[in-house]
């Protein structure tokens, strides 16, 4: 790739909107959202179906476009929940029922479904006790979802559940029935990806349909026109999300290129589409789907474009070749992200990919062949292969996922390293440009080095994380030296296994408990060397003062405080389960204390306490 493709405008100002979103905008209602009417009872809104809806055990679940709420024009989206009604894509309907806001536990490092529908800009949701349409979708939206429901159906009919479910994600992103092992397999495996309807089936889509005009010797101009409307309705049946539609805008830039016998400018698709979308929807930065397929398209144009594999090789070569540059691009660029949010890393998902990807494509090919072929009553010749290819690829996911390597625990990263990292990849990527990789060596050394050293220089101070789940209670804490401790048992294991990864730990350096009562979560796995402290029966009282390194930890009697904020302490040993003690935590000339199970911290005559589902972070 020309480096020229850097100095142009649309780069940087796209490059100056993601950081003026990510460091100024957050998601908040508008001044006509729906959100604004949750202090009604119940109400009654119009709106618009926006997705298929997704079926669960006593619901079927969609977003809806909302119009008015009681005869009034109001914006805004609602997540909806019907029982016993099947909401229509692009139907727009009436619906009665009592908004509610979402449910949210904001644990650090956990999934907060509040904050999942806040970055969609959806903050109301709507359990719907009455409901009716009021106007069908149009002719060619009802022909397309009609469609959508048709192949959907014949899956179900033909496969069993867990195969049905996996031809309808690789084709249209709809995975259905699929077991929490079986998904857990695609997790472990890198091959999780491949479950949704991304923009790799878009241009699939483009690709083929060129590619069977081309047998009929139709013009250029029809090839084109018949491959972005065949593409077109792919997109819109498989639900027009954001990286649907952005490849498909790409693909509209590629066909018009070609059309016009210049540069595809795929790249050019890529950064107007982004624009757009960002500033139509700016909460899409936050996304994790955004952000992946985002940076994975961006990865592969341009690792195939710098990295040119000989024309003169064998065809199959060159074929194996690209499927690994690209899978190592997409593995690598997306490394901190998968990282930080499944907090694991797949070591077997650069080979399974290698296998597994063009095994999708043939997958797609069998299984929209099989479903035009049954159309035609004449599903039997391709039911075997398709089954077969279907029973495969399952195994194939399964047998990479068995590997001890296949998911490996690991720490979030830092922003510093993650600075550091894509400016090295960078780098690498553009390696093939040897003078323009010659020129950008020191620049992205010196930012590969600095964004570490300035992190740890300028946000080294420590922190304290006061977690609270309905009144079940635990603390992190990061000492100025690094040391990480985890006080209180009160919630489950896994979340706060989750919030230490967050932290950036895969182990704490201790865990305290508070009292002597035998805890529901035995979190001494958690802590190196399993270093559990556990008051009274181990052996630990007040007045002891515990090490770890530079720290200290004195152990006192238990602080509690009252509903008035008057503080008291629980002094003196009764041998019950009600004693409870509080600790000091002192490192050089920093200290702080937790008392009453990590309801409040204590630093100096300062006093903050926890709150209800949420996550209060202290700076000390």
């Amino acid at each position: 790739m020309h480096p020229d493709i850097y100095k142009r405008p649309l780069l940087w100002c796209l490059a100056a909107l993601i950081i003026v979103l990510v460091c100024w905008y957050r998601p908040a209602p508008a001044k006509r959202d729906v959100f604004h009417a949750l202090p009604r009872k119940e109400v009654t809104l119009t709106g618009r179906v926006e997705g298929f809806a997704v079926q669960k055990k006593k619901s079927k679940n969609v977003v809806v476009k909302v119009f008015s709420v009681d005869g009034q024009q109001a914006e805004g989206y609602v997540y909806a929940r019907f029982s016993g009604f099947d909401p229509k894509w692009k139907d727009t309907l009436e619906l009665k029922g009592r908004l509610q806001r979402p449910y949210g536990v904001d644990l650090l490092g956990n999934f907060d479904w509040r904050e999942y529908l806040a970055n969609k800009h959806i903050f109301t949701e709507i359990k719907v006790s009455q409901s009716r349409v009021i106007k069908e979708a149009s002719f060619p939206l009802r022909f397309i979802r009609a469609l959508r429901e048709d192949i959907l159906r014949v899956f179900y009919q033909s496969f069993p559940p867990e195969l049905a479910s996996i031809a309808g994600g690789v084709l249209l992103g709809e995975r259905g029935e699929i077991s929490p092992q079986l998904y857990a397999d695609f997790q472990d495996s890198g091959a999780i990806h491949l479950l949704v309807a991304s923009g790799g089936n878009v241009g699939f889509v483009t690709l083929i349909t060129i590619a069977v005009c081309s047998l009929f010797a139709i013009g250029r101009k029809k090839t084109i026109f018949t491959a972005l409307l065949v593409a077109g309705i792919y997109t819109l049946s498989a639900g027009a999300d954001a990286p649907l539609v952005r490849a498909y805008f790409m693909a509209v830039c590629a066909c018009v290129g070609y059309f016009l016998g210049r540069n595809s400018g795929v790249i050019q698709g890529l950064l107007i589409s982004c624009f757009l979308i960002l500033c139509f929807q700016p909460a899409s930065v936050f996304e994790t789907g955004f952000q992946m397929s985002f940076l994975a398209t961006l990865a592969i144009i341009v690792c195939l474009n710098n990295y040119q594999i000989p024309a003169k090789w064998p065809a199959w070569i060159r074929f194996l070749l690209q499927i690994f540059l690209a899978t190592l691009a997409t593995q690598l660029v997306l490394l901190p992200i998968f990282t930080n949010v499944f907090y694991k890393v797949s070591l077997s998902g650069l080979v399974a990919n290698m296998l597994l990807v063009p095994w999708a494509s043939v997958l797609m090919g069998f299984s929209f062949g099989y479903y035009v072929l049954t159309c035609l009553h004449a599903g039997f010749l391709l039911y075997l292969p398709t089954a077969w290819c279907l029973e495969g690829f399952k195994e194939a996911v399964e047998f990479f996922a068995s590997f001890k390597i296949s998911s490996l625990p690991a720490a979030a990263w830092r922003t510093g390293y993650i600075i550091s990292f894509y400016a090295i990849l960078f780098w690498l990527f553009q390696l093939p440009q040897k003078e323009f990789a010659r020129k950008l060596f020191l620049p992205c050394l010196a930012v590969a080095l600095l964004a570490p050293a300035a992190e740890g220089i300028f946000f080294r101070s420590g922190r304290v994380y006061l977690l609270n789940e309905w009144n079940k209670n635990a603390a992190l804490v990061r000492m100025p030296g690094g040391k990480v401790f985890v006080l209180g048992t009160g919630l489950e294991k896994s979340k706060i296994a989750a919030a230490l990864y967050k932290m950036g730990v895969l182990k704490a350096d201790a865990v305290f408990a508070f009292s002597a009562e035998k805890p529901k979560n035995d979190l001494s796995d958690l802590a190196k060397d399993q270093k559990a402290i556990r008051p009274f029966e181990t052996g630990t009282w007040p007045g002891d003062v515990l090490r770890f390194g530079d720290v200290e930890a004195e152990v006192l009697w238990g602080k509690h405080l009252s509903r008035q904020g008057r503080r008291w302490m629980n002094a003196g040993y009764s041998g019950t389960e009600k004693d409870d003690i509080s600790y000091c935590l002192k490192e050089n000339n920093v200290k702080m204390c937790l008392g009453a199970e990590a309801r409040f911290v204590e630093l100096g005559n300062q006093l903050i306490s926890n709150k209800r589902n949420s996550t209060v972070a202290v700076s000390f």
